[in-house]
């Protein structure tokens, strides 16, 4: 029998991540998932037709590698519409197969070993491992509890000369805070006049609430970097998709929806609800309903309750524990309702 061969980890005290491991036990549990960021709905029959169509047509072969020249002009189009910016097609903008591979390609293209990297506690869990992989340091500034807003006179007082990098997240992940214009132009002094790196997470653009408006770091002159979202005829199905504007403007609208159902579905609760202006989560304090551990909390809220959330306490290095939760409304109605009654009954 032949022996294993062992490979020693690069990250030996990183575990499963969270999100793993609340899926698997809410499926162990027969629990409804509001855990995972997933929407447990299709998207619209056009894109399926259209992906359908473009493999039927021969359009399977290898695309290039920064991508479908027609669906980076898409992506050049939408933003120049949006926020007024025109990136060049050839040389600002690649195709990646999806977020979680676009931050780490911009990180390990920028980042090289003993460069510090700021990122904005609570922090989503790819950004550190990604900065780690390339031998980088990260540093964390602290979102303000419980409007979750930047300290910028404390992001100014982590800056060194090592420091190559910020990476911000609007609206963020998982807190559902928004950076606004104000933040932006304050980002942007703190970096004039140095080799300091941007890198804005803005999957979320279009979901926003209460007539926000999105302060993305594309509109502004020093920030100059950008990376979006490798399948042939998926390409092409969004680059046709992308045609209608209306099918990214219409987003807010219809999670604000959902969001004002799950809140309203949650006031019949002790589930005190923090603000959610953006993304398709919702924070919220448990304090009046347990003291456990927020960790301990979320499994038992899975496990008993038949609803599984992720702690937020995953988000931090320190493991910081305000007794909140997050939930995902990314659902049908009917999935929600079935996570409110469960939550009315046992709480």
């Amino acid at each position: 029998m032949q022996t294993p061969i062992h490979i020693d980890s690069r990250f030996p005290a990183m575990g499963t991540t969270i999100f793993t491991v609340m899926s698997r036990l809410a499926a162990e549990c027969g629990a409804v998932n509001l855990s995972q960021g997933f929407p447990d709905f299709q998207a619209e029959p056009a894109l399926f037709d259209a992906m359908h169509r473009h493999m039927l047509a021969g359009s399977n072969q290898y695309a290039p590698m920064a991508g479908m020249p027609v669906l980076r002009q898409a992506i050049v189009d939408k933003v120049a519409a949006l926020y007024g910016t025109r990136y060049d097609v050839e040389s600002e903008v690649t195709v990646t197969a999806g977020a979680t591979q676009a931050i780490f390609t911009a990180i390990a293209a920028f980042v090289r070993p003993g460069d510090e990297v700021i990122v904005f506690e609570p922090v989503y869990d790819s950004y550190v491992p990604a900065i780690e992989t390339v031998g980088g340091k990260a540093v964390f500034a602290q979102l303000t509890f419980p409007d979750y807003v930047p300290d910028w006179n404390q992001v100014a007082g982590l800056i060194t000369p090592k420091t190559r990098m910020i990476i911000v997240n609007s609206p963020h992940n998982p807190t559902g805070s928004l950076l606004s214009t104000v933040d932006r132009e304050k980002l942007a002094k703190l970096i004039s006049g140095t080799n300091i790196v941007v890198l804005s997470d803005e999957v979320y653009e279009h979901i926003l609430f209460d007539g926000e408006q999105h302060a993305s770091l594309c509109a502004h002159p020093e920030h100059q970097f950008n990376v979006f979202t490798v399948h042939t005829p998926s390409q092409l199905a969004l680059a046709e998709y992308m045609q209608d504007a209306e099918r990214h403007l219409r987003l807010a609208a219809f999670y604000q929806e959902k969001r004002d159902f799950f809140r309203q579905l949650l006031a019949a609760t002790p589930f005190e609800l923090l603000p959610c202006r953006g993304t398709y989560f919702q924070l919220a304090r448990y304090d009046r309903i347990s003291d456990l551990p927020d960790r301990a909390f979320a499994e038992w809220m899975t496990r008993e309750v038949g609803v599984a959330v992720i702690p937020v306490s995953v988000f931090y290095a320190d493991g910081r524990d305000d007794k909140v939760v997050r939930f995902c409304f990314a659902k049908q109605e009917s999935t929600l309702k079935a996570a409110a009654e469960r939550l009315c009954k046992a709480l």
